[in-house]
C-alpha cells in the first residue's frame, strides 16, 4: 500500500506542475500513458458555478460534488484531496464568510499551489492541509459536510477513509463524494498497472462493494445522485489488454462509471467520539 501511495504521490507532484490544458491532452494528468488522451472524459465543467477560480482547475475531477452537498451559509466542509483547490474555492461561495473550509491533499506540491490561489483570491477561511484520507488530520465530530472530486479510487484501504470521513463529521453531518467505480472485472493487465492506478481506473471498486463499504462505515440515506459511463479510447486500453480482450471489455457487461454518491451521519451516532 505504501508503495501505491508513493506512486500517486510522485503522478500528481508532477500534475500540480502543469496546466489545465496539459492535463486535459494525456492520461489522468500525467504524461507517462504512451498515449495522449482527454481527460476531460471523466470531468464536468464548473464555468456555471459561483466561486470557480480557472487557475484551480487543473481538469481532474469526474464530476461536481458541491451540486448534491447541501452547503449551507456557516458550515464546515472538508474536501479530501483537494488538489489545487477547485471544489475548495466553489464551496467557500456556498458557506459565505461566515462558514469555513478545509481541504486536504496528499501531495506537497499541489497544497502549495492551493495556498497561492487562496492567497490570489484573499480568502481568510479557506485552508489547506497536508494529510493522508486513511488517517484524516481533523478532530471528530467538527465538519458538516464532507466533499471529495475523483480521489478516494486511489486510496488503497477505502474501508478506512470511510471510516474516517464518518469520525470527522458532526452527528446528522454528511457527505457528497464523487468517484469512479466499476461495473464487472477489469482486465489484469489495466488492473496492475501502476499508471492506469494513478489515473484513476484500476484503485476502483466495483459499485456494489463501494457502496457496501459506505453503509458499513454506519452511513445512512446513502444514495447515488448521478452517474456517467466512461469510454475510454482503444489507443489506450490496447496498451494494457489484447484486442480479443478489448472487444470483450466493449461488448460485455464491464464499464467503468463515474458517481457522485451522498450519505449522512445519523443523529446519535454511537461511536464515542462525543462529537457534537
Amino acid at each position: 500500500m505504501e508503495d501505491i501511495k508513493k506512486i500517486v504521490q510522485e503522478k500528481y507532484g508532477e500534475i500540480a506542475k502543469q496546466t489545465k490544458e496539459q492535463n486535459g491532452t494525456s492520461c489522468c494528468g500525467t504524461t507517462s500513458c504512451g498515449s495522449e488522451v482527454d481527460y476531460s472524459v471523466f470531468s464536468e465543467s464548473y464555468d456555471n458555478l459561483d466561486g470557480y477560480a480557472p487557475d484551480a482547475d487543473l481538469g481532474l475531477g469526474c464530476g461536481l460534488p458541491t451540486e448534491y452537498a447541501g452547503i449551507q451559509p456557516g458550515n464546515s466542509v472538508l474536501d479530501l484531496g483537494s488538489g489545487a483547490g477547485n471544489d475548495c474555492f466553489v464551496a467557500r461561495a456556498l458557506v459565505g464568510d461566515t462558514g469555513y473550509v478545509a481541504g486536504i491533499d496528499f501531495t506537497d506540491a499541489m497544497i502549495e499551489k492551493a495556498r497561492e490561489n487562496a492567497r490570489t483570491l484573499g480568502f481568510t477561511n479557506v485552508d489547506f492541509i497536508q494529510g493522508d484520507i486513511e488517517d484524516i488530520p481533523v478532530r471528530f465530530g467538527v465538519v458538516d459536510v464532507v466533499i471529495s472530486n475523483c480521489v478516494l479510487n486511489l486510496v488503497p484501504d477505502k474501508a478506512k477513509a470511510f471510516s474516517e470521513i464518518y469520525r470527522v463529521l458532526k452527528q446528522g453531518g454528511h457527505f457528497c463524494i464523487s468517484d469512479v467505480v466499476l461495473q464487472g472485472e477489469l482486465p489484469v493487465g489495466v488492473k496492475e498497472d501502476a499508471t492506469m492506478y494513478a489515473g484513476c481506473v484500476s484503485g476502483a471498486l466495483p459499485r456494489e462493494e463501494y457502496i457496501s463499504i459506505i453503509e458499513e462505515a454506519g452511513f445512512t440515506n446513502v444514495e447515488v445522485k448521478k452517474e456517467k459511463k466512461i469510454e475510454l479510447p482503444d489507443e489506450l486500453l490496447l496498451l494494457y489488454m489484447s484486442a480479443e480482450e478489448l472487444d470483450k471489455f466493449k461488448n460485455g457487461e464491464t464499464g467503468i462509471f463515474s458517481i457522485t454518491v451522498t450519505g449522512k451521519k445519523p443523529e446519535g451516532c454511537g461511536c464515542g467520539c462525543s462529537c457534537s
